[in-house]
């Protein structure tokens, strides 16, 4: 199991598990990240998963897809490391990861 750190919108520091080969959404959900609300379930259409990753595991994450940078150009919280969770596969690589929920909207 890989190991993410999240911080959520009431600031909570909150420690969840992700199985490898799930999508990083599926392992915030699964792990009681009710605020992430992926009502998409994953398919890249909606940025109600949206996640602010540290700057340290950037590096680590696939490529960013046209679609996915559509998306987040609609909410009024992007940052420089933002991501949707949906479009993270999770990996070794992502092991002790940060993201913060986005603030909605």
């Amino acid at each position: 199991m890989i190991t993410i750190q999240v911080l959520t919108r009431d600031g909570a520091d909150v420690s969840v598990q992700g199985e490898e080969g799930t999508s990083l959404m599926e392992a915030l959900r699964d792990g009681g990240i009710d605020e992430l609300l992926a009502q998409c379930g994953g398919q890249c259409s909606c940025a109600t998963c949206h996640v602010v990753v540290d700057p340290a595991f950037a590096s680590n994450l696939p490529s960013m897809s046209d679609d996915e940078d559509d998306l987040l150009d609609s909410s009024d919280h992007r940052q420089p490391t933002s991501r949707l969770s949906c479009q993270i596969p999770v990996t070794p690589e992502l092991n002790g990861i940060r993201v913060a929920v986005a603030a909605e909207g």
